[in-house]
C-alpha cells in the first residue's frame, strides 16, 4: 500500500462518487432509482433506509431522515439492551436524525440501479451531533489534529475468510458444514488464488466502480483467506471506504451463494484475520512524519517519535476499540502473524507497530486491530493516542529488534474482552479524548458482550464434558 501526495486520495476524482447534481440527473433519468442511506452502529453494522430515489432527492437528501435511537444500544441479535442511558424504554426508545453526507455520494454497482449515502446522528431536538455515534467519535478525533494543523491519512488492509457455503446453509449448519474456497495455504499462491477469482474479480470491479478504489488482492495464510487492500485516504473517508467495502463484499457473496467472514479467529488452528491501520500525520502538503532526526534507523520528525510513544503508550486502555468482541482475543497467539505484546520495529511482523516507508512514504502501521474492529472507532482511538503522544512529547520505547513474540518482558495485549473491558472503564485518558458518556455507553456496549459470552454453553464444553466430566 504506497502512502504519497494526499491530495491523490480526494473523493472528487474518485470513479463512482457522485455530486448532487450527477445523482439528480441519473434519478431523472431512471438510471439510479434506489438510495441506500445508512450508518454504522458500535458494531461497525451498517443499519439503513432503502429510498426510491426520486423521493429521496426531493426531500431527504437535502432535510435528512429518521431512525429509532434504540439501534445505538441492541445487542448482536438486535434485542433492546437496558442499562443504557442514551436511549432505553423508560425514554420510549425515540428517534434520532440521519443527516446525509453528500461527500459520500457513491454508485453502489453490485446493487441494481442503486446509489448509497452515508449519513451522521444528530439529536432530534436540535441537531447536535451524537456524541455516542461512531462517526461522531472519529469526526471530533479529525477535527481535533485539523486545529493542529494536520490531517490524518490511513488505510485498514482487511482480511477475510470466503467458503463456498451460503450464509443461509452455514447458518442452518450451525455454520459446522463450512467448505473453504481453498484448501492449502495460498499466501501469494497464484494458482490457489485464481480459484477465487469468481468472486475476487467481481468484487475489485464493484468496488472501483462505487467509490472505493482498489490496489491489490492475494491469497493470505489460511484457507479460503484474502485480503483486499483499497487506496489510502483521509481517516474520515478511509474508514467510510471501510464499511462500503466489508457491505459490498457481503452482499456480493450472498448473491453469488458464498460467503464470508470478517470474524477475527474463524478457526483455532488457523490464522486469524486482521485489520492492519497504516496512518500518518500530514501538514501544509507534506508527511509530517518525515525528517530528518535518526530513530532507532529510522529518518524521521520528532512528531513521528511523539505520535508513535502515545499510540504505543495508550493501546491497553482503548484495547475494546481494536479488538471489541470475545472472539478477538483468540487471535492473540504466537507465531499467528498477530502480534501479542507492545513493541514496534522497523519491517517486522512479529511487532504490534511495524514502521514502514521512508520520507513522504513514512507511516506506522498498527497490527493490532483484527477485521472484526469497527474502523471509526479503531481510528479515532488511533489518532487520539497519538495526538496526545504529541502534545505531551512522549518518548518510545526503544526499538526492538527481533522476534516479538519471544520477548516475555514486554507488555502483553489484554488477553480478554473482560480484561480490555476494565482498563477501559477506568481510564481517565479514554474520558478525556472521547468524553465520560462515550466511555459509560461502550463500557456498556462491551461489558453485554462479555455477559452474552459467560452465559453461553458451547460446543467445546460438551465435547469435553458430556460423558467424562
Amino acid at each position: 500500500m504506497a502512502k504519497s501526495n494526499p491530495s491523490r486520495s480526494g473523493t472528487s476524482d474518485v470513479r463512482g462518487m457522485l455530486t448532487v447534481s450527477e445523482l439528480t440527473a441519473l434519478v431523472r433519468a431512471r438510471e439510479i432509482e434506489t438510495v441506500v442511506a445508512a450508518f454504522t452502529d458500535p458494531y461497525g453494522r451498517m443499519m439503513c433506509k432503502r429510498f426510491d430515489a426520486g423521493f429521496f432527492v426531493d426531500g431527504p437528501l437535502a432535510d435528512g431522515w429518521h431512525a429509532c435511537d434504540y439501534l445505538f444500544t441492541v445487542d448482536m441479535e438486535m434485542n433492546p439492551v437496558p442499562g443504557y442511558r442514551f436511549a432505553n424504554w423508560e425514554r420510549g426508545y425515540g428517534d434520532v436524525h440521519l443527516a446525509c453526507d453528500v461527500s459520500t455520494l457513491r454508485r453502489a454497482t453490485w446493487l441494481e440501479k442503486t446509489a448509497l449515502v452515508l449519513c451522521d446522528a444528530l439529536a432530534i431536538e436540535d441537531h447536535a451531533p451524537v456524541a455516542i455515534a461512531p462517526r461522531t467519535i472519529l469526526r471530533a478525533q479529525v477535527e481535533r489534529a485539523a486545529k493542529s494543523g494536520f490531517t490524518a491519512m490511513t488505510a485498514s488492509e482487511l482480511e477475510h475468510f470466503l467458503f463456498r457455503t451460503s450464509y443461509k446453509d452455514a447458518a442452518a449448519s450451525g455454520h459446522r458444514t463450512l467448505q473453504p474456497a481453498g484448501w492449502y495455504v495460498e499466501d501469494y499462491h497464484a494458482l490457489q488464488g485464481a480459484r477465487t477469482e469468481d468472486f475476487h474479480a467481481r468484487a475489485r470491479r464493484h468496488l472501483a466502480d462505487s467509490g472505493v478504489p482498489v490496489e491489490t488482492s492475494k491469497g493470505e495464510w489460511g484457507l479460503g483467506q484474502h485480503e483486499l487492500n483499497v487506496r489510502y485516504a483521509e481517516a474520515l473517508a478511509m474508514a467510510d471506504r471501510h464499511v462500503v467495502f466489508k457491505q459490498c463484499m457481503k452482499e456480493l457473496a450472498d448473491q453469488l451463494g458464498v460467503s464470508v467472514t470478517f470474524m477475527a479467529k474463524p478457526f483455532a488452528d488457523q490464522a486469524g484475520s486482521s485489520c492492519h491501520i497504516h496512518l500518518s500525520l500530514w501538514k501544509d502538503g507534506a508527511n509530517a512524519f518525515a525528517g530528518k532526526k535518526e530513530f532507532g534507523g529510522v529518518l524521521c520528525s520528532d512528531l513521528f517519535r511523539w505520535f508513535l510513544a502515545g499510540w504505543i503508550a495508550h493501546t491497553e486502555e482503548l484495547m475494546p476499540f481494536y479488538a471489541p468482541t470475545i472472539n478477538s482475543y483468540k487471535r492473540y497467539q504466537s507465531a499467528s502473524w498477530a502480534p501479542t505484546r507492545l513493541a514496534w520495529s522497523r519491517d517486522n511482523r512479529t511487532a504490534g507497530f511495524r514502521v514502514v516507508g521512508e520520507g513522504s512514504s513514512l507511516r506506522i502501521e498498527c497490527r493490532i486491530p483484527g477485521a472484526d474492529a469497527n474502523p471509526y472507532l479503531a481510528f479515532a482511538a488511533s489518532l487520539a493516542s497519538g495526538l496526545d503522544g504529541i502534545a505531551r512529547k512522549l518518548e518510545p520505547p526503544p526499538l526492538f529488534d527481533g522476534d516479538v513474540y519471544a520477548a516475555r518482558e514486554l507488555p502483553h495485549v489484554p488477553r480478554t474482552l473482560r480484561e480490555a473491558l476494565a482498563r477501559f472503564e477506568s481510564s481517565a485518558f479514554a474520558k478525556q479524548a472521547f468524553g465520560a458518556d462515550v466511555v459509560e455507553h461502550y463500557a456498556h456496549f462491551f461489558r453485554t458482550e462479555c455477559e452474552a459470552w459467560e452465559k453461553a454453553v458451547t460446543d467445546w464444553e460438551r465435547a469435553r464434558y458430556f460423558e467424562r466430566i
